[in-house]
């Protein structure tokens, strides 16, 4: 059996501090999250050129004098591709290739194709072609640079703007198509989300810069084995599954992409069928990988891009989590913050997070006896369907003794009415 091997291109990286581009946000470690997102893209480094640069050159971004070294090293390394730090413009990225005689792509274009190798479920993969039509319809004279003579004159017209025309009105009718389909999935969604209303389900939602460690916690949370890795974007595709907890109320969790600096605009465009799964959310989990340096401009991050889907408004708790990597144990809670620190990986501090969700979801949680009275079978029904009762007993007189688990605030509706009552152990007399 012949198993053919995937070809894993020898690729050179060009890191560029570019003065006039920064913005002061900057985070600490930017080289090392750009050296990851190759390596969680599978290439094979084999050289790399950082630098500074006060501008980017308006033909090639790079500087001439950079360029020629650049231009040395993929001679010398026998380099089959090279990524840069930044967004390029289609003509920036064409005389690049030119240049060095390699195919050049971007910071944009590395993060599609991680996205498109990630990408599992039917929506997941339409998101992605999305994006990636959005990206190719700015640059298709890329791929036709042997047609361009329009300079003019009889038999100098040639077939390169119709061609061109052509590829972007296929492309246009093509991105028209996926928006239809995702939109269809997007109402299937919001069903599915007015049905979990009338359940009661609660839904709670975990987002947070890419690699914080969503997918562990969520994997605690729900007792699910959904794949957690140590690498950018491992989770691409949104999985939501019911907790497994009895002491918690009826929640429903949610594992989200992860975000990152610098998302491209047309990929945050194009994920927001997925992210608006999250206007629904009753709770936000927003998790912070602790550990990190940046962790303070990634949170601020991941706020601006929540603010930008309009979900500020959606009560949020922070989740400090990989403190046990610092040797951080615990932290004063102050009453005002709502935050908790954990460690998903060592499973350390579940318990308090646990609480705090109950505590802002339900208002706490009430467990205890319950008497009713024989005529409200109604409401007895309804406990039932809530899924509140653990236990039940029946006194000869017909009255009804029940234990249950409720939110605070769900059982204030049952306060009141005549015939229901809350009791203590001892209150409970059975008649023999």
């Amino acid at each position: 059996m012949i198993v053919e091997k995937k070809l894993i291109p020898k690729t050179l990286i060009i890191f560029l501090d570019i003065e006039s581009l920064r913005t002061g946000d900057e985070l600490e470690n930017i080289y090392e999250e750009f050296y990851e997102l190759v390596i969680s893209a599978g290439a094979e480094i084999v050289e790399k050129s950082i630098s500074k640069q006060k501008a980017p050159s308006v033909s090639h971004f790079i500087g001439k004098g950079k360029l020629d070294e650049i231009k040395h090293l993929v001679e010398t390394s026998c380099a089959e591709l090279v990524i840069v730090n930044h967004q390029l413009s289609a003509s920036q990225a064409r005389n690049l290739e030119l240049q060095l005689k390699v195919r050049v792509i971007d910071k944009t274009e590395l993060i599609l194709d991680i996205f498109a190798s990630r990408a599992t479920t039917h929506i997941g993969k339409l998101q992605v072609e999305l994006a990636q039509l959005n990206h190719l319809s700015t640059r298709l004279i890329r791929g036709w640079t042997h047609l361009e003579r329009q300079k003019g004159g009889i038999g100098l017209r040639g077939p390169g703007e119709t061609q061109l025309e052509t590829d972007r009105r296929l492309i246009g009718h093509r991105i028209k198509r996926l928006k239809s389909r995702l939109d269809k999935s997007h109402k299937q969604k919001q069903l599915n989300s007015y049905s979990r209303k009338k359940s009661r389900n609660k839904l709670v939602a975990l987002v947070g810069y890419t690699n914080a460690g969503k997918t562990t916690l969520f994997n605690r949370l729900t007792n699910s084995k959904q794949l957690a890795e140590d690498k950018l974007f491992a989770t691409l595709d949104s999985v939501t599954r019911k907790n497994i907890d009895p002491e918690l109320g009826p929640i429903l969790f949610s594992d989200t992409v992860g975000f990152i600096s610098d998302l491209p605009t047309q990929l945050i465009e194009s994920f927001k069928a997925t992210l608006d799964e999250l206007q629904s959310a009753d709770l936000l989990l927003h998790v912070v990988d602790i550990s990190d340096i940046d962790h303070r401009q990634k949170e601020a991050e991941v706020n601006k891009i929540l603010e930008e889907l309009n979900l500020e408004s959606i009560p949020q708790i922070r989740i400090n989590n990989k403190c046990d990597l610092k040797g951080i144990s615990h932290q004063v809670k102050k009453e005002e913050e709502k935050e908790v620190w954990i460690s998903a990986e060592k499973n350390k501090g579940i318990e308090d997070l646990r609480e705090m969700i109950n505590t802002e979801l339900f208002n706490g949680i009430y467990r205890g006896w319950i008497s009713l009275e024989p005529s409200l079978g109604n409401i007895r029904a309804k406990l039932f369907r809530m899924g509140c009762v653990d236990e039940e007993k029946v006194s000869d007189t017909g009255k009804i003794y029940t234990y249950i688990h409720i939110g605070q605030d769900e059982l204030k509706s049952f306060i009141g009415i005549e015939g229901f009552a809350l009791c203590e152990d001892k209150d409970i007399i059975l008649e023999s």
